[in-house]
């Protein structure tokens, strides 16, 4: 089968993402929610796919610290709005800082670690905020030790490396996260941190990945949501969940070298079943807060990430035809 340009399909994943998802397909059945949840912890180390050799996919344990600590400390300077807008601007600094020197950690902090704090902001409990993060520290470990099972292969060449962003650019990014999570707490909304997340998912310092993130990202969040909510209204038995959790990791596993921004619809659609299995009532104002933010973030994402760089080079070419 041949498939649209945009999109990869590696089957090899497939039952990658199955042993992956197994722990969490077994739970659900006793316990939905807490299934769910932990589907969640073995997400990220499906997006990162594996690697050639067993000392590559090491990675996979740290991982989850990557993903879970941000998220904690979101949450620890989420009850103090000026804290935490501070904090976006200051880490996008200090990661583009760090980037700049060589560090594999920068190149970390600005595409995962900056998103994960905005996604910290939505949870006030400091005690849910550490369940999740543990929740994806013990999804990032499980998933290491079962990727050392498979045989290793020969690494394809690498891609010349990127040039390292800008100080500039790490200004831009705190700055998008900032806006969206003050605009969040100004309205006081439920998920502060949606919006902010979405922004900072989406910015990237090459113009057309960040303008395929954009567009990836709204279609994504508004067909998982739709999927979820058209699924929590059925409100299966849990064998089904099981079915679900096995069916979207495996999938992600499978897709994850895809140049289309896929992955949002899955992690929506997992979000979704878990806000709705005990209440699918509120799926409809779910859904607007859901894809309000997005587009809240997105648009931020476009100012800071597009709109200004492109005003400032026009400016420069003014100001140099001026001469």
């Amino acid at each position: 089968m041949k498939w649209p340009t945009g999109l990869a399909w590696d089957s090899r994943g497939i039952l990658l993402g199955v042993v992956y998802a197994m722990p969490a397909a077994v739970l659900v059945l006793s316990d939905v929610p807490r299934g769910l949840g932990a589907a969640v912890g073995v997400v990220p180390a499906a997006v990162v796919g594996l690697a050639p050799t067993r000392r590559g996919r090491r990675f996979l344990a740290v991982l989850g610290f990557l993903v879970g600590v941000p998220i904690f400390v979101g949450s620890l300077v989420a009850p103090v709005p000026a804290v935490a807008v501070a904090v976006l601007i200051l880490f996008g600094l200090a990661a583009a800082w760090l980037t700049r020197r060589g560090s594999r950690f920068g190149q970390v902090a600005l595409s995962l670690g900056m998103p994960m704090i905005g996604v910290g902001l939505s949870y006030t409990d400091h005690a849910t905020a550490a369940g999740l993060a543990l929740i994806m520290i013990g999804g990032s470990l499980y998933a290491c030790a079962v990727s050392m099972l498979w045989p290793e292969s020969i690494a394809p060449p690498r891609a010349p490396a990127p040039a390292a962003p800008t100080m500039r650019y790490g200004l831009r990014l705190g700055l998008a996260g900032a806006t969206a999570a003050a605009i969040g707490f100004a309205l006081d909304l439920d998920h502060v941190g949606w919006a902010a997340t979405a922004a900072m998912l989406v910015m990237r310092p090459a113009r057309e990945m960040q303008q395929l993130r954009s567009v990836g990202r709204l279609i994504s969040v508004v067909a998982g949501a739709t999927i979820g909510i058209a699924i929590a209204r059925l409100e299966p038995p849990a064998a089904v969940y099981s079915v679900l959790i096995l069916t979207i990791v495996a999938v992600v596993a499978a897709t994850n070298r895809s140049r289309w921004y896929i992955t949002p619809a899955f992690t929506t659609l997992i979000v979704f079943l878990l806000l709705l299995q005990s209440n699918p009532s509120s799926a409809a104002s779910r859904f607007g807060e859901r894809v309000s933010e997005t587009v809240l973030g997105v648009g931020l994402a476009y100012v800071f990430g597009l709109a200004l760089p492109h005003l400032r080079r026009r400016l420069n070419v003014s100001t140099h035809d001026g001469l």
